[in-house]
C-alpha cells in the first residue's frame, strides 16, 4: 500500500497522471518499483517523463508498465534507451494475485498515477481505476466551478 502524504512530500516527484483523476474513478493504490537502465535513471531526474494513455498489465504473473514515455537521455548518444519501451513493475506476489484478481473485474484497470524517487529508487505510484462516463465528468467540472466560485465569494 502506499504511504501517508506527510512521509511523501519529503520524495522527489518526477511526474504525474493529472488526467487520470478527470477520466477515472481512483481507487486502492499500491507503490512499486520500476526496473529501469542507467540512462532511463538520468532522465528520469532530470524530470523528463510523462504517464498520459500510459497503463499497467498483469501478465504470466508479472506487472508491466505500457506506454509511459521517459525521453532519451541526450548525453548516452548510441547507448539511450527506447523512451516508450514496456517496463517492469515490482510488486509482492501477493499484490500481484490480489490485483490481477480485480483487473479482471469489468471495469477495472491499473493507471499510474505519479513517479517519484524514494531512498534514491524509482517507484510508481499506481491505482486500481474504473472510467468515468462522460456525464460524470461533466459533473465533477461543475463542482470544481461551484467550489471555486465559493472560494472567490467567501474567501476560504
Amino acid at each position: 500500500m502506499v504511504k501517508p502524504v506527510e512521509e511523501r512530500q519529503r520524495e522527489k516527484v518526477v511526474c504525474t497522471n493529472r488526467k487520470a483523476k478527470h477520466d477515472y474513478n481512483l481507487g486502492e493504490r499500491y507503490e512499486a518499483g520500476i526496473v529501469l537502465v542507467g540512462t532511463e535513471v538520468k532522465s528520469l531526474r532530470a524530470g523528463r517523463a510523462s504517464l498520459v494513455d500510459s497503463y499497467a498489465k498483469i501478465t504470466n504473473g508479472e506487472a508491466f508498465l505500457h506506454n509511459c514515455y521517459i525521453a532519451e537521455y541526450d548525453q548516452a548518444h548510441q547507448f539511450n534507451h527506447d523512451p516508450r519501451r514496456v517496463r517492469k513493475l515490482l510488486l509482492n506476489r501477493r499484490e500481484i494475485k490480489r490485483l490481477r484478481g480485480k483487473t479482471q473485474i469489468a471495469g477495472l484497470t491499473l493507471i499510474p498515477v505519479s513517479v517519484y524517487f524514494s531512498n534514491g529508487r524509482a517507484k510508481v505510484e499506481i491505482a486500481l481505476a474504473t472510467g468515468k462516463r462522460k456525464y460524470e465528468k461533466r459533473e465533477a467540472e461543475r463542482e470544481k466551478e461551484v467550489k471555486r466560485e465559493l472560494r472567490e465569494r467567501y474567501g476560504s
